[in-house]
């Protein structure tokens, strides 16, 4: 079992759900987040003041998966993500050690579905 985090531009976010549907990947989870990377944020005006936005808006995917839906979903993610310019995200893979589904109790792979 894996958990797949995802850092997406926000205007991408429709694209990308409708590559993971087509992946067969329903299940996620979706936050707003900010964060700057290689682009370092951008210089606006505002009023007459010029001021310095280092945090830029993004949105965090987080989809927990069995294995042999890792490399999909990767793929998913990234023919939705790619404009091929500088910001288009970043994709994490870790191991989940444990899932439980609360309602009723399934470990496991069983319990991601």
């Amino acid at each position: 079992m894996k958990v797949v985090t995802a850092y997406i531009q926000p205007e991408r976010l429709g694209a990308v759900k409708e590559a993971l549907c087509e992946a067969q990947i329903y299940k996620m989870s979706v936050t707003n987040v900010l964060g700057c990377g290689q682009q370092k944020g951008y210089t606006s005006t505002y009023r007459g003041t010029e001021t310095e936005v280092q945090l830029l808006k993004k949105v965090r995917l987080q989809i927990a998966l069995n294995d042999e839906f890792v490399q999909p979903c990767i793929d998913a993610i990234i023919k939705g993500a790619r404009t091929g310019n500088i910001g288009d995200g970043k994709i994490f893979v870790e191991n989940l050690e444990q899932c439980i589904r609360i309602r009723t109790g399934e470990t496991g792979e069983a319990a991601i579905g």
